[in-house]
C-alpha cells in the first residue's frame, strides 16, 4: 500500500495542476455613445425591436471571422448578454441621446405598443475581424403608428479596431452601432419633420 501512495499523490497533483490551468471566461458588453448630440427634446415616443441577428453569431461566444469561409468561436471570450438584447439596448441609449427622446422602449416592453414610431432592425452581417475591423451591415424600418407611413434605410459600416484584443474589438462594434443609430435617428427626424 505504501508503494501505491506516491502514485496516488502524483495522479492527484497532476489532476489539480490540470484544473488550475483552465482559462477563465471573460465577458464583454457594448456601450452607447459617450457624447450626446445637441438636440431639442423629442415630442414623440419610440420603440426599438425586434432586432434580428445572423444565426452564426447568435450565441454567447464571440465569433471571429478568420477567413472568407471560416470562423473561430472564442470559447472563453463571451458576450455578457445575447446580441438580440445588447444591440437594441445600445441603439435605444444612442437614440435617446441623439433625438432627445425620453419616452423610448425596447420591444416588447410595456410602452412599446403605444410608441409614435416603431423601429425594426435586421442585422445582415455582424463580423469581428480580430485586430482589423468590426463590420455591421443592417437594414432598418421606421413605421409611424399614426399614419402607417414608413421610412427605411441600410447601412454598411466598417469600424477599424484600434489595437489588438477583445476589448478593442467590442469597442469598435460599439462605434459601429453608434453610426447605425445616427442613420436611424436621421430617418426618424425626417419622418417627424424635425430636421436639425
Amino acid at each position: 500500500m505504501t508503494g501505491k501512495l506516491p502514485l496516488i499523490f502524483c495522479a492527484l497533483a497532476a489532476l489539480l495542476t490540470g484544473c488550475a490551468s483552465v482559462q477563465p471566461t471573460r465577458f464583454y458588453t457594448m456601450s452607447p455613445a459617450t457624447a450626446p448630440a445637441a438636440t431639442a427634446p423629442a415630442v414623440y415616443s419610440l420603440s426599438v425591436g425586434p432586432v434580428w441577428v445572423p444565426a452564426a453569431v447568435d450565441r454567447p461566444q464571440i465569433v471571429l471571422q478568420t477567413g472568407p469561409n471560416q470562423v473561430f468561436i472564442a470559447e472563453f471570450d463571451r458576450w455578457a448578454e445575447p446580441l438580440k438584447e445588447a444591440i437594441p439596448r445600445v441603439v435605444v441609449e444612442n437614440l435617446s441621446l441623439m433625438l432627445g427622446a425620453q419616452d423610448i422602449a425596447i420591444f416588447p416592453q410595456s410602452g412599446a405598443a403605444d410608441a409614435s414610431y416603431r423601429i425594426t432592425i435586421d442585422i445582415l452581417r455582424f463580423e469581428s475581424l480580430p485586430g482589423k475591423a468590426a463590420i455591421v451591415d443592417a437594414r432598418w424600418t421606421v413605421r409611424s403608428t399614426k399614419d402607417e407611413k414608413t421610412g427605411s434605410g441600410r447601412a454598411k459600416i466598417t469600424e477599424t479596431v484600434r489595437a489588438e484584443g477583445y476589448p478593442e474589438l467590442v469597442a469598435a462594434h460599439s462605434r459601429a452601432l453608434e453610426q447605425l443609430s445616427g442613420q436611424i435617428a436621421r430617418t426618424v427626424r425626417d419622418m417627424a419633420g424635425n430636421k436639425p
